[in-house]
């Protein structure tokens, strides 16, 4: 059966995409066979055997097709007979009021196209003809029986054709969507300019001898963060009621952290959707923590759940809120690592665990002690340090590290106290007995050291890495050693140790009146 070399002419522009890409992946496949070195005859018998099933299956995929009418291919054929049939069809259906030209979508459908079957066996003919011919112009035979690869290079006409090419004559008119990032506001201008900022690692920005901070702000005046009015260490640690004043809407320590956060969203760009999901989408310190400590102790319980707990408990027991900022300051101030409030409250996690204690202890004053159990397992496996519901802390403390730190049921620790990781508030005894250590305020608890028992420590008490307290120890002294003992004593009685962090015994020192320490 021979066909016109100007058959393409008729296929719509789905038509011959589709059997054009069958015919090269044979062909390619063929290529590959012969790189494996299969014999010619082998190759010729696959590519065949392909042929005629890719053929019926295609042919079997236009029979379920939808029911669009298509175009009608007219072939003319060396003996004339297939060719009038197939004139006779593409005259019945041009007097049935089809177009010549009409748009054929590949897919499978319920209803059969318009035509008979001699339109089918048209696509097959169709179909064979390329196939042949592009097995034909991608690979060819010399005199010695070894197949060539003849790389395609289609033309003008057929880069045209394709649907959807950018060089189309009937694209040339279309218009064009253009997309660009478009800032909705101020402050999405900002941030879209934003560039990495040298003075952020430098001396510049920070005067703690005059407690003000330079800002490496763009420069626009109506920032949607104001310069907070105080800056560390300008804040009274303490948090009296003109730091922090809910009634009133007073909140020093939240509003320098948001000026910090978005000084950070500036410099770090990577980490702006990080700090607006944290901190700069939320209009209290309270709403903060509890977003940041569900999405941290989310496990068996959802973090939507464990939000919405932490808010209840922050809501019915005011006094957390100034409990938590005096935390945040204390970290601060204490930590030379430490060169910001975000800093703090996003990745000290001694912090973390000390607030979900907070929150654990006072869900567990309103007798669910089931949940306080739940967010205390969450706070040890999440933060590895294990602080008992029913323990009483004061405010403004600093876990440093905080890993291995275990404070026990009966415990007690008093204001402004530093402990260090791995540190152990241990009882001794059984259930029902006062069997735990009693810390004063202004205590400096160093790394390793365990107290155990029920045992008292006076104020400004500074206990050395390592040592085993097993007694009372005076307040004001300093005691190493296991057992501790007492190599010394603050000369000034408001000293507290836990605020300077000076954990070096040296003889010269003023402050300390040192004794004999002979047999530690």
């Amino acid at each position: 059966m021979g066909v016109e070399t100007n058959f393409a002419s008729t296929l719509t522009d789905w038509e011959r995409l589709r059997v054009t890409r069958l015919a090269k992946i044979i062909a390619t496949t063929a290529l590959l066979l012969h790189l494996c070195c299969l014999p010619y005859s082998t190759i010729q018998a696959w590519s065949s055997h392909r042929l005629e099933y890719y053929t019926k299956k295609h042919q079997q995929q236009w029979n379920h097709c939808d029911g669009r009418q298509r175009s009608v291919c007219c072939i003319s054929e060396t003996d004339g007979s297939e060719s009038d049939a197939t004139n006779n069809d593409s005259e019945k259906i041009d007097s049935q009021g089809s177009s010549s030209k009409s748009t054929y979508n590949l897919g499978t459908g319920k209803n059969p196209p318009v035509g008979s079957s001699n339109t089918n066996s048209t696509l097959a003919a169709i179909e064979q003809t390329i196939y042949a011919g592009a097995l034909e112009s991608l690979m060819g035979s010399d005199t010695t029986g070894k197949l060539k690869w003849k790389l395609p290079r289609p033309t003008a006409d057929q880069k045209n054709s394709i649907p959807g090419n950018g060089n189309a004559s009937n694209n040339k008119d279309r218009p064009r969507r253009i997309r660009r990032m478009v800032a909705r506001s101020q402050e999405s201008s900002i941030l879209r300019g934003a560039i990495w900022h040298e003075e952020h690692y430098s001396n510049d920005g920070e005067d703690d001898s005059e407690g003000t901070f330079v800002s490496t702000s763009s420069g626009y005046d109506d920032e949607p963060f104001p310069r907070p009015q105080a800056f560390y260490p300008n804040i009274d640690l303490s948090i009296p009621s003109s730091v922090f004043d809910s009634e009133n809407g007073i909140d020093v320590v939240w509003d320098l952290m948001r000026w910090e956060a978005y000084q950070e969203a500036q410099r770090e760009p990577l980490l702006v959707s990080f700090l607006y999901s944290s901190i700069l989408n939320h209009d209290t310190l309270e709403s903060s923590l509890a977003f940041l400590l569900a999405n941290k102790l989310s496990g068996t319980m959802i973090s939507t759940q464990i939000n919405s707990l932490i808010m209840e408990a922050l809501n019915n027991d005011p006094s957390i809120g100034r409990a938590i900022r005096a935390d945040i300051m204390a970290v601060r101030d204490r930590d030379p690592a430490c060169t910001c409030l975000p800093d703090v409250f996003l990745y000290f996690k001694g912090f973390h665990a000390l607030q979900t204690y907070r929150v654990a202890h006072a869900i567990w004053k309103v007798n669910k002690k089931v949940l306080a159990h739940y967010l205390q397992s969450q706070m040890s496996h999440t933060f590895q340090i294990d602080i008992h519901p029913n323990a009483t802390l004061g405010s403004g403390i600093m876990l440093d590290h905080g890993t291995g730190i275990v404070i026990g049921e009966t415990a007690r620790v008093g204001h402004n106290v530093s402990i260090l990781h791995h540190v152990t508030l241990g009882g001794s005894g059984k259930k029902g007995v006062d069997r735990h250590p009693k810390v004063g305020d202004g205590v400096l608890i160093g790394a390793g050291a365990s107290i155990l028992g029920n045992v008292e420590i006076g104020e400004g008490v500074q206990v050395g890495a390592g040592g085993l307290v097993i007694t009372d120890l005076p307040p004001h002294v300093v005691a190493v050693g296991v057992p501790v003992k007492i190599i010394g004593r603050f000369v000034d009685v408001t000293e507290q140790p836990s605020i300077k962090m000076n954990q070096m015994m040296d003889a010269g020192m003023k402050n300390i009146d040192m004794f004999l320490s002979d047999g530690i």
